[in-house]
């Protein structure tokens, strides 16, 4: 059974914290309505209110929902975000926007905004990325570049060079056969927090790390030509130190990324976590479409590729500790305080 800790969930309905929207609701005996804990209306007196881990309990205690912040459409909107990415996961016909918002009950303009809303993407673009990252799967397996691609979805070779091979960067038959033919370039930076390894193709960041060498991009891609940095990657990798150093600047980076659509899933969910705000494992899980998937959320964090740019600094417990973080976790302490920091600068 989950545990409040009302000491944390008084201080966050005081901060009007959205980070725990969802995760627990506020009763107030004396005007008998619940709320969500980012509510704007005035606050009661501590003495007058008692929390409920979910509108559910809320109501059975007599409570009803408030009509200024609408707890209950917290639950409603994020059950049918993660119904939807489950139906565009799912092995059947592609769904248009018409049909999925149907299926989830919501209009269709606004479902669209909604789902952009909670995973950076609009349906459309999501769908498109699984079928790029379930091609990627099976150009891995598949000798015959043709057969793979119908095997990931499309519904010709011609669909897949129009939207897929851009997606995925390097070339089909060189994806599935370790980087053949493609030129990685690497070099390493200094930050305050540490030395940096950053590599890239042509198209984007593959990788962005601590404490790492060329090694790891061998591992990946062992048929790959993988050579030092130049001119471009330096200024690439500039903009990568700028991220470090200066959370608070709009970063548009290019990434040549790729993992399962799980994965690739909860890293687009990392992305929209505001700068000086976290989420929890189980709340990416959600929003990635499996909310049972805690733990997948938490290894799909530790094996992002591109490190700041992922902000899979921005993920902790459920419980609200931080979790863990591949390169320590004075780094990640680090990296929140400095966003904390820069969030709470006046504009």
């Amino acid at each position: 059974m989950t545990t409040i800790d009302e000491t944390i969930a008084w201080a966050a309905f005081e901060a009007r914290d959205r980070n725990h929207d969802g995760r627990f609701v506020v009763a107030v005996r004396t005007t008998g309505i619940y709320c969500k804990p980012s509510c704007p209306a005035r606050h009661p007196k501590r003495a007058n209110v008692e929390f409920h881990t979910d509108a559910d309990s809320a109501r059975a205690a007599g409570f009803r929902a408030c009509l200024r912040c609408k707890p209950d459409a917290i639950g409603r909107d994020r059950l049918a975000v993660a119904e939807a990415l489950a139906l565009l996961a799912g092995d059947g016909a592609p769904i248009g926007l018409d049909a999925l918002a149907a299926r989830v009950g919501y209009a269709p303009h606004h479902f669209h905004r909604l789902f952009k809303r909670a995973t950076g993407v609009t349906p459309a673009a999501y769908a498109r990325g699984l079928r790029s990252t379930r091609a990627a799967d099976a150009l891995s397996k598949e000798s015959n570049v043709t057969d793979a691609i119908y095997e990931a979805g499309y519904s010709a070779p011609s669909r897949f060079y129009a939207n897929g091979a851009r997606r995925l960067g390097m070339a089909p038959s060189a994806w599935a056969n370790g980087g053949a033919g493609e030129t990685i370039r690497w070099t390493i930076v200094d930050t305050s927090l540490g030395a940096m390894f950053v590599a890239a193709t042509a198209r984007g960041l593959c990788r962005v790390s601590f404490d790492e060498d060329e090694t790891a991009l061998r591992t990946r891609f062992p048929a790959a030509e993988i050579v030092p940095g130049d001119a471009a990657l330096a200024e690439l990798a500039a903009r990568v130190v700028a991220a470090v150093e200066s959370p608070d600047r709009d970063h548009d980076l290019p990434l040549d990324v790729r993992g399962t659509a799980f994965q690739e899933a909860v890293w687009q969910a990392l992305r929209t976590i505001p700068q000086g705000e976290t989420r929890t494992y189980s709340e990416l899980a959600a929003i990635a479409g499996n909310p049972n998937a805690v733990r997948a959320a938490g290894t799909a964090c530790g094996r992002n590729p591109v490190s700041i740019v992922i902000p899979c600094h921005r993920a902790q417990r459920t419980d609200g500790t931080l979790g863990g973080y591949a390169y320590g976790l004075d780094r990640k302490r680090a990296l929140l305080a400095r966003e904390a920091q820069s969030a709470a600068r006046p504009e």
